[in-house]
């Protein structure tokens, strides 16, 4: 037989519902939603168990749920009268069974608030009725932001300098709730798309700027810093201006490790840049760099040949440096065996570089290139890829 707790807990999984038919006007009381369930067999149990059921009803606490009842006759025991039927009858019963009258008188206040604020959010509002009462501390600057974004979808600005009245860190520390009202609000071609879900930020979807990720660039040949006056050989700078460059035709190496990063050697017609692994992503966006010959130096592990796969996959020109058999039969005992993975199928991997990358997925195996003495890799590229001026 249902208990009190169970009534309770069935309370509680309606309690959504009833805020939506308080948006929407629907009558959702009396409700009935509470079956009895089986008889307790023994006299015993039977009778504790109907004592504690009418101890927390309406007719002992003079709220909650009420408690129906029907005769019937027993062999043993004549006739008693048993639960037939809970429901609960009233709005005030419900919402004090569930110790919630405050949070209802403040969630028919936010109600009215955003209604009059922003009409727009009402079908929202429908769908997440318990989102209201999370955010029930700060619905008047959600709001803000709302109405700012209507009159200013696409505002180009940086976060802290955006002309609302809401403390600077408000937004930065309410990302997730403003971009679900954001996107409820604002017509889908006023939104900038996003390709990939793991390339979304707050800051794009809604055309914010945004801190940009730092290109490191290093000057391999002296006679480039000359030509383009260059005051310095090791130079950070925005994505955006490093795509304002126009460097065609020059070598660029990435290296993957900052410490190889910066004891690559002096290259002719060269620069090197820091690949700072999966975040070589960023790179795409350069379409100058399709014209620049291209040396990937990554880890000899599942990763690196990801990532090789990745940057080729945006520049097919790359090649790989010191990431084959010969290089890592060389400094095989400096490999470590890691946590176990599993091979794909990279679609853009040499045969050669496929057969290496399956055989360290199999045997987990990685040979970080800081492992490859800097002799070698002078020479390797010296023999492999371009000369070296004296």
């Amino acid at each position: 037989m249902i208990s009190p707790v169970q009534i309770l807990q069935k309370a509680e999984r309606l309690y959504p519902s009833f805020l939506s038919s308080v948006i929407t006007g629907d009558t959702f009381f009396p409700k009935e939603d509470f079956p009895i369930g089986s008889y307790p067999k023994h006299y015993v149990d039977l009778r504790e168990a109907v004592t504690h059921l009418i101890s927390k009803s309406k007719q002992s606490l003079g709220y909650g749920y009420t408690v129906e009842w029907k005769t019937r006759k027993f062999h043993n025991l004549g006739q008693q009268s048993l639960p037939q039927r809970i429901s609960i009858e009233t709005e005030q019963d419900y919402l004090k069974l569930l110790k919630r009258e405050k949070e209802f008188l403040q969630f028919k206040e936010d109600i009215e608030l955003i209604r009059s604020e922003v009409p727009e959010l009402n079908s929202w509002l429908y769908q997440n009725p318990l989102k209201v009462i999370k955010y029930s501390d700060r619905w008047i600057d959600l709001l803000k932001v709302c109405r700012y974004f209507q009159c200013n979808p696409k505002p180009h600005l940086y976060i802290r300098e955006l002309p609302i009245q809401i403390h600077t860190k408000f937004i930065e520390q309410n990302k997730g709730i403003l971009g679900n009202l954001l996107e409820a609000i604002l017509p889908p071609e006023l939104l900038s798309s996003v390709e990939r879900e793991k390339e979304y930020t707050f800051e794009k979807r809604f055309s914010l700027r945004d801190r940009e990720p730092l290109i490191r660039l290093r000057i391999l040949d002296q006679a480039l810093k000359a030509k383009y006056d260059f005051p310095l050989s090791d130079i950070s700078t925005t994505i955006s201006e490093f795509r304002q460059l126009n460097f065609k035709a020059h070598r660029f190496f990435i290296a993957e490790n900052l410490m190889n990063f910066l004891t690559l050697p002096a290259l002719e017609n060269s620069f090197a840049l820091f690949g700072s692994g999966y975040a070589i992503q960023i790179l795409k966006s350069v379409n100058w760099l399709a014209y620049c010959p291209i040396f990937y130096w990554g880890d000899l592990d599942t990763d690196g040949f990801k990532i090789l796969s990745q940057l080729r996959s945006y520049f097919p020109q790359t090649i790989s440096i010191m990431m084959d058999v010969k290089t890592f039969e060389t400094f095989k005992e400096f490999a470590v065996t890691v946590a176990e993975s599993t091979a794909e199928n990279l679609l853009y991997l040499t045969p050669q570089e496929q057969a290496l990358y399956s055989y360290l997925s199999i045997h987990n195996k990685r040979l970080e290139q800081e492992r490859i003495s800097q002799d070698y890799a002078y020479r390797y590229i010296q023999s492999s890829c371009v000369s070296i001026p004296d």
